[in-house]
């Protein structure tokens, strides 16, 4: 492959790359922001406001699978579930939003390690599953696998070009 055709492919590689971390921060930041309303939101609450949200929704087909699931979620959280929910929701976001930024800021020693905890959260989630057969963790978990491959291509390039002397004409 000639080294022009090699540079386009990385190119686009890694807009793919950059593109997957914004979409995993701003991902992110609404796993923050919903683990502090899970927290802090009490269960009353949280269920008026489903109820308000799909009022309409029910109105329209009262079996709709939505609104179903998202009423049946908020009627049958437990206290400990729910704070479960909110320190799982806290943690996960700001461990990828860090590990993104890094990633964003090509330190070397973030693809390594970025990779071992994106693996740990494909694991965890696979684990999750397995109880809850969420479409949203398998959606998640194909965004991990996403960025696990465009990391470790990332990372090989940056790697090589670092090792590579600047040439000087």
């Amino acid at each position: 492959m000639t080294d022009l055709k090699k540079l386009l492919d990385h190119k686009y590689i890694h807009l793919a790359f950059e593109w997957s971390l914004w979409l995993k921060a701003i991902f992110a930041l609404s796993e923050i922001a919903a683990g502090l309303a899970t927290y802090f939101v009490p269960q009353q609450l949280f269920l008026t406001f489903v109820l308000w949200v799909t009022k309409k929704e029910f109105a329209e087909d009262p079996h709709d699978l939505v609104a179903n699931f998202l009423l049946h979620t908020a009627q049958n959280m437990s206290v400990s579930a729910q704070k479960f929910a909110a320190v799982y929701l806290l943690a996960h976001g700001v461990v990828k939003l860090w590990l993104s930024v890094g990633l964003l800021r090509e330190r070397l020693w973030y693809f390594p390690l970025s990779i071992a905890v994106f693996g740990l959260f494909i694991v965890y989630q696979a684990y999750r599953y397995t109880f809850t057969h969420s479409v949203w963790l398998l959606l998640i978990t194909a965004l991990d696998v996403v960025i696990i491959a465009v990391t470790w291509n990332e990372y090989r390039y940056l790697r090589d070009v670092r090792k590579t002397p600047l040439l000087h004409s």
